[in-house]
């Protein structure tokens, strides 16, 4: 077996140990974050080939206040597949982003500096803000100075530079394998180029266009809302029952909207129904208002529901804006952006009183003008009865906090297969191609895309984003041609519509009839963040880069996002390189506070993490971490960071233990040659099973098995094997050697399975007796384990361990020391177990301190037991 020590998957030694005679958890962090920075431990090397890349799209988190627990969570699942990968011999691409844009960002900025956007401002370089911080004090929007969306953005750029360091310590401070000379920012000038880009693509090829169509609009941010970011909340409200006027009496429906009575254009009940059978082709008045509405017939009116019969207002819900689309029924919009009504009387309401009733309803809020409505219909006695209180489900955009109105705006949409049958069919085919971990999360992403009812709205009434790269001509009369927007070639990206001027164009001609506009909107946050495998892998910018990295390998993030960040990115990948972004996606699940919520910001009960490294140690936080599967939600437990730090400490102080063992400047073998006495080798049989069964739980992306095979042998190699050997290890002799040889090999081989998740611990051990780190090292393999333990197996040190236990157990019993002799004894163990024991039998007189006639015997008994047994003298004193 001599052949096995120059084998590439034992690393060589180092020339003497530099074992500290004090060891501790406390400072690992600061010192090894700082030595690996300074030896660029987990620099990328970009010459590697692509066969040899493992590519990691890492989520860039928002940056906007502070990382949360969460964040550590799923952060750390990333992190030790990143150091397992790299292990294993990849060439691991493990950039960091930050996520920049967003409405957060915005408002901070408006009551930082004191400004507010202006898109129609030009960019002004000298341009300085008003304020600098005002200790959290709102300034009024009136008091707000108005600059260009360019300066805006620069603004937003500096005051997200402190959050971006702050992020960046505590992710050092956890232990991320990020290498940090690779960051990218979601609203740099490369980002905004890449995102241009890949939209003018879009584009020209017909997936991108602009429309003038009802969407759903948050009143509050004032911008469209996508499907995605959709939130179904209870809502509460009431049921109206009003009657419509028709020839042969009142028509009566049930509405929880009675507010939208001006915007009404029909009313709709189900083809079968025969109550309304003799209705259809007749028209009915509008209660208040007087407007002749036509009843008409359409399957998606529920006969079961309410009067079963409804009135369709442009636009209440979707299904008004099915119905409209459908039954080619006018536009009658009353509600606009802001969320109040109309402040001008309609043209489609021509009588006197209901011009006059709708004059007192302009420009009030809905929730006014549904007390104002229901007013006036109980005075005119068009209400039946009284309102009824009900609990409605209502559409809210995912970050806002009142339901969502329709409006009719334009906006532009990226085709994504909610209305293309062939893109729907290509895209379920991506998601059959994607790996998913845990396999269950597959079919979330089928039936988000089965479910899909439209195409993807991208444009958002925003300011600090990637505008939309387009102007338009202005024709004589001021009015801009949206058939032909003007673009830019994408040499000349990033550009900003607000500030930059198209080819043919001065400056001096913008928002001038026969000038130009540029298009005032931004991207949707998905829509950049849809293309972070392009942004951080070079796809615009370092081609070569891009060729070694992509398609990656994975995608780590949460459950709750693979509508909108994964699909967007599939979307995105799928119609610009036709392929998958990635092969596999590695899918976390929630943390839950105590009460079993989950933890978000907007609910106040997240933990922000650096003070439990601080606490805890970080090796400890990420045991907790690793200790919960993917796609599993896990609970917010400190008790499994205090198992974690147990298991740190006892790393450092068995490993101070295990090199303790001969001289000082002798080095510790790891020739398996030398492993000859048949505990050893039984030990080192179990220690080749656990190699092997955690690298297949990490090649499934299973962390966690793997974490539990690791640890729960290596507390047996501590509590059992190594208790069993260590006077025999202290001696001399091929025995000695022998022992010597396999505590050394084990050590070798549980630092590196431990490494991925305890970072700090196992490269100060390493350090004390390796070159190099750790995190460089080889994954251990099994075949040099079983070299050395040929036929044996582990279970021989399990029945050598509880043997022991039996010797001691009868000591503790007696409450005397584990040091006291014992001068006779007879153990009683399973047969199953004899040969083991028999075979050990030395190793457990050592460890169990048996001076005299120590008896195995076989016997009807489940584990091993302790008979007969006469202890030492210290008994007899009280020892």
């Amino acid at each position: 077996m001599s052949d096995l020590t120059s084998r590439t998957d034992v690393p060589t030694t180092s020339t003497g140990r530099r074992v500290p005679d004090k060891v501790g958890l406390e400072g690992l962090e600061e010192s090894w974050s700082q030595r690996w920075a300074e030896l660029g431990t987990y620099t990328f090397d970009r010459t590697r080939s692509r066969e040899e890349i493992y590519s990691i799209d890492t989520p860039p988190p928002t940056v906007s206040g502070s990382l949360h627990v969460g964040h550590v969570f799923s952060y750390t699942h990333t992190d030790v597949v990143a150091r397992y990968r790299r292990m294993r011999g990849a060439e691991v691409f493990y950039p960091m982003g930050w996520d920049d844009n967003g409405l957060p960002t915005e408002r901070r900025v408006q009551n930082y500096y004191g400004v507010r956007c202006d898109p129609s401002l030009p960019y002004d370089p000298d341009f300085t803000p008003p304020h600098e911080g005002t200790d959290g004090k709102t300034i009024k929007a009136s008091d707000q100075v108005p600059i260009s969306r360019r300066n805006f953005v620069e603004l937003c750029e500096r005051l997200t530079v402190e959050d971006e360091r702050q992020f960046e310590a505590l992710w050092r401070r956890l232990g991320l394998s990020v290498d940090w000379s690779m960051t990218y920012q979601t609203i740099s000038a490369e980002a905004r180029a890449v995102a241009q880009q890949a939209f003018l693509r879009n584009l020209e090829r017909g997936e991108a266009y602009q429309a003038e169509a009802p969407g759903l609009w948050d009143v509050t941010f004032q911008t469209a809302v996508a499907q995605a970011e959709l939130e179904a909340r209870d809502y509460p409200g009431a049921f109206h029952r009003v009657a419509f006027h028709g020839a042969d009496g009142p028509v009566h429906i049930e509405t929880t909207r009675p507010e939208l009575l001006p915007a009404c254009v029909a009313l709709i009940a189900h083809p079968d129904d025969e109550r309304y059978q003799h209705l259809f082709g007749t028209t009915v008045t509008t209660p208040l208002f007087g407007v002749e509405v036509p009843v008409l017939a359409h399957p998606a009116a529920e006969p079961d529901k309410g009067a079963g019969i409804a009135m369709c207002c442009t636009f209440g819900d979707l299904t008004d804006v099915q119905w409209w689309r459908e039954l080619q029924l006018p536009t009658r919009s009353v509600v606009q952006r802001d969320g109040r009504l109309l402040r001008e009387t309609p043209e489609w309401i021509t009588s006197p009183e209901g011009r006059e009733r709708f004059a007192a309803l302009a420009g009030k809020t809905t929730f006014s003008a549904r007390e104002a409505v229901v007013a006036g219909l109980r005075e005119t006695g068009d209400l039946d009865g009284e309102p009824t209180p009900t609990q409605r489900k209502a559409n809210f955009y995912e970050k806002g906090d009142k339901p969502l109105e329709i409006v009719t705006s334009r906006q532009w949409y990226i085709r994504n297969g909610g209305r293309d049958e062939e893109l729907r069919t290509a895209l379920l085919e991506r998601g059959t191609e994607l790996g998913f971990h845990p396999e269950f999360m597959r079919v979330r992403y089928a039936n988000w895309v089965g479910g899909l009812n439209g195409d993807w709205l991208i444009s958002r009434q925003r300011f600090f984003g990637v505008p939309f790269p387009v102007w338009y001509a202005l024709d004589a009369d001021g009015e801009p041609n949206y058939d032909e927007p003007l673009r830019p070639t994408e040499d000349q990206l990033p550009v900003d519509p607000s500030s930059d001027v198209p080819a043919g164009y001065t400056a001096d001609q913008r928002g001038v009839p026969g000038g130009f506009i540029g298009d005032p909107d931004i991207m949707d946050t998905w829509a950049t963040s849809s293309l972070t495998p392009q942004i951080a892998g070079g796809w615009r910018s370092d081609p070569d880069l891009f060729a070694r990295v992509f398609p990656m390998d994975l995608r780590p993030q949460g459950q709750d996002i693979i509508r909108t960040w994964l699909f967007s990115t599939v979307v995105r990948a799928h119609l610009e390189h036709g392929s998958l972004p990635w092969s596999d996606a590695a899918i976390s699940g929630w943390i839950l506070d105590p009460d079993r919520k989950k933890m978000s910001k907007s609910k106040g009960n997240v933990v922000t993490p650096m003070g439990l490294l601080e606490e805890h140690g970080s090796d400890a936080v990420r045991y907790w971490a690793a200790s919960a599967r993917l796609g599993t939600d896990a609970a917010f437990e400190i008790g499994q960071m205090k198992i974690g730090r147990r298991l740190a400490i006892k790393v450092l102080n068995a490993s101070k233990f295990v090199l303790s063992f001969g001289s000082a400047d002798e080095e510790p073998s790891l020739d398996p040659a030398l492993v000859t006495v048949p505990l050893d080798q039984a030990m080192l049989a179990g220690l080749a099973e656990v190699v092997e069964q955690a690298t297949a739980a990490l090649e499934s992306y299973d962390h966690t098995r793997a974490l539990e095979l690791t640890e729960t042998f290596f507390w047996t190699f501590c509590d059992d094997y190594v208790e069993l050997v260590k006077d025999r290890a202290y001696g001399e002799g091929a025995g000695a050697a022998s022992a010597r040889a396999a505590l050394s090999l084990a050590l070798d081989v549980l630092l590196r399975l431990l490494a991925p998740v305890l970072p700090f611990a196992t490269e100060e051990v390493w350090s004390w007796w390796r070159e190099g780190s750790v995190h460089r090292a080889p994954w251990p393999t099994s075949e040099p384990l079983r070299a050395a333990a040929g036929d044996a197996s582990f279970a021989t040190v399990t029945a050598a361990g509880a043997a022991l236990a039996a010797l001691r157990k009868v000591k503790s019993e007696a409450k005397v020391t584990m040091r006291t002799e014992i001068l006779a004894a007879r153990l009683e163990v399973p047969a199953a177990q004899l040969a083991s024991v028999e075979a050990t039998v030395d190793d457990v007189r050592a460890a169990g301190r048996a001076v005299g006639t120590l008896e195995v015997v076989a016997a009807d008994v489940e584990q091993a037991v302790a008979v007969d047994v006469e202890l030492g003298e210290s008994v007899k004193r009280g020892a």
